[in-house]
Formats: structure tokens, sequence, C-alpha cells
């Protein structure tokens, strides 16, 4: 009979395409996956996976095979999160995924709290972008993970807990930094600088203002935080979510903050999990802290 750890070995080598880094990632020796794989090969009948000396690639019935024993971890995975559901809230293994445009800005508002009131949860934190998250939640590897609306992730559910408007971020000597507010079409478009594609806010700042893009040969970032220096040294302008600007705004005199006058709000923070994810109560209560949390800020 095929076990579970056979079915987490092949799914690791299937993600890893490569059997050393697979063992690695289980915490076994090379030898021990290699010959559990092996086993499992000769109980189904077929070969998973082709490999020589410098490559693996899974065979047509090995795709399929493995789509099966995603769906029996991920059933496995929900029937231990349902018997972890009996304890006290909050006080097992967690695992979430976070996009870098609110980990840096979110996690030191709430892990102290969070620490505080639930001392046993076991929290993993991965940063990705959101289209990676996505996979990552549908096919298991993540309980939940908090992005940025709206993205697609069909199949998924979202909910929503913070929404925030964008600022313009600019020099002080700039004519239009003592603004009470200012519109997408006052913005110079070949000053804007956004962030590097992958990264969903660069389109919600584009959606927000009503543009389409700003230039393939613009400046851009993979950070909040670069693009915000760029602005300091005068290199352009750009757009920055309200969770951010204590951080990375408020102390550098060298820059002015205006709000973007376009109706908000421009983005949604929310939890996406699984239609059948049975720990649905611990989001929930996480949602409720992280709100009252950042309503404190």
């Amino acid at each position: 009979m095929i076990s579970l750890k056979q079915i987490n070995y092949a799914l690791a080598v299937e993600r890893t395409l490569h059997f050393k880094k697979a063992a690695d990632s289980c915490a076994v020796s090379q030898s021990a996956l290699s010959t559990a794989l092996s086993e499992m090969e000769k109980q189904l009948g077929f070969q998973v996976f082709e490999r020589n000396n410098k490559q693996v690639l899974v065979t047509t019935l090995g795709r399929q095979a493995l789509e099966k024993a995603r769906s029996i971890k991920l059933q496995v995975d929900d029937l231990m999160k349902l018997a972890e559901g009996q304890q006290e809230p909050l006080s097992s293994s967690l695992s979430i995924g976070i996009i870098p445009t609110i980990s840096p800005f979110l996690l030191p508002v709430v892990l102290p709290v969070l620490k505080k009131q639930y001392p046993q949860l076991q929290l993993q934190i991965s940063e990705e972008q959101s289209h990676v998250l996505v996979e990552q939640v549908r096919n298991g590897e993540l309980d939940s993970a908090i992005l940025a609306l709206p993205f697609k992730c069909e199949g998924l559910l979202t909910f929503s807990f913070w929404a925030e408007d964008f600022f313009w971020i600019t020099t002080t000597d700039d004519d239009l930094a003592s603004k009470p507010a200012i519109s997408s079409e006052e913005l110079d478009p070949e000053r804007l600088m956004l962030l590097k594609e992958g990264h969903c806010l660069k389109d919600h700042a584009l959606a927000a203002c009503h543009l389409s893009d700003i230039g393939a040969h613009h400046l851009s970032a993979t950070s909040l935080n670069t693009l915000v220096q760029l602005v300091a040294n005068g290199q352009g302008t750009t757009l920055v979510p309200a969770m951010a600007l204590s951080q990375i705004v408020d102390n550098n005199p060298q820059i002015a903050k205006v709000p973007l006058s376009e109706p908000g709000p421009h983005r949604e923070i929310a939890f996406m999990v699984r239609p059948n994810y049975p720990g649905v109560r611990n989001i929930e209560l996480l949602m409720e802290l992280f709100r009252q949390e950042l309503n404190r800020q």
C-alpha cells in the first residue's frame, strides 16, 4: 500500500525536480527517498519520474498520479486541521503566506500582540508574490495567505479585513506637494515609478490612476522602500499604500505625501483559504485581531 510518506516524497520531487533538494526538504537522505519512490512506482506499475544524472522529468502517467496524490495529501492535512480545531483556538501550527507589499508593514504591528495572546501558536510565515501564494494555498502547501484584492484567485475563498487608499509621494519642493489631495490627471506618468511586473501593487496603482502602464523603460524596483529612496533623490514620484506610510515615508524630511483623490478603497487586504479548509475559525480570530491592531495605528 502506498504510504503518506511516499506521497510527500513524490510531491517534493515534483516541486523541486531534484532528488537531493527534495530529500533535504523532507529531512531524509537521498537514498531513503529514492528507495521509497522506487517502491511506490513498483506498486503502481509505472514510472512517475524519469531521471538521469542531469534532470528529473514527470511522466504523463506520473502527472495524473501526482494530481491524485496532491488531493489525498490535501484531504489528510485538512483532516488533521479538523482535529486541531477541537483544541484551544490558535494553539497549534499555522502556515501563512504574505505578499512583500504587506508583510513588512503588517507583521511588526500584529506579531507582538499575537505572541502575547496566543503563545502556543506555531506560526510559519513565508513571503511570496500573489500568484505564487494562490497556487501554494490551492495545493495545500500553505493553510492561508494574505494578499491584496482585487486579484484572480478562482476556486478559493477570500475574507477582507482591511481597506486602504494610496498616497502620492514626491519631494517637498514639488509644486504639487502642498495640495490637500491630487487626482490621477494631475500626475505625470513619465515621472511615476512603480514596482516591477509581478507585484500586484503595480496593477492596483495603475488601476487607481486609470493608466494602462507607465512605459517600459521607466525606473522600477522590487520594494516600496527602494521606490521611496528614489523619490527622495529626485528620480521621480511614486504611490504608496497608507499601511506603509509610518515606516518608510513619515520620517523622511525630503519627501511629502499627498492623498490620491480617486475613489477608493484602492486596495483591500484579505485572507485567502481553500473552500473546505477546516481552520476558518482561526482565520476569523486573526482577522479580528489584525483589524483591531491596524485601527490603533
